[in-house]
């Protein structure tokens, strides 16, 4: 059972920067699609973005120019440079596979907050 692990949550003030990582006990992400999701109290997971493998991005339209994905396959990590945060962006951040294929990992806490 590959296992997720997200880090790097946090709290910060509207307008400033995290970087996400979550990395994976097994080899899968240099053969998965991958995305990173996030769930606001009260709501289900919300797509937030996802990559082909290491080649294109695509972003939701509430984080689109604001936040970047990237991967590390040789260290099974996937990271999400947010900037310009809002409030909107409180929640907590999960990876998984594009088809949502793994059990969630924990999440990272972000609070956007003054």
């Amino acid at each position: 059972q590959v296992q997720l692990v997200e880090s790097g949550g946090g709290l910060v003030q509207p307008g400033g920067s995290l970087r996400l990582s979550c990395a994976a006990s097994g080899s899968i992400f240099s053969t998965n699609n991958m995305g990173w999701y996030r769930q606001a109290p009260g709501k289900e997971h919300q797509w937030v973005a996802s990559d082909i493998r290491g080649g294109n991005t695509y972003y939701s339209d509430s984080v689109k120019g604001r936040f970047t994905f990237s991967r590390d396959n040789a260290r099974n990590t996937v990271f999400l440079q947010m900037d310009s945060l809002t409030v909107e962006g409180t929640a907590v951040y999960y990876c998984n596979t594009a088809g949502v294929t793994l059990t969630w990992g924990r999440g990272t806490q972000v609070t956007v907050s003054s």
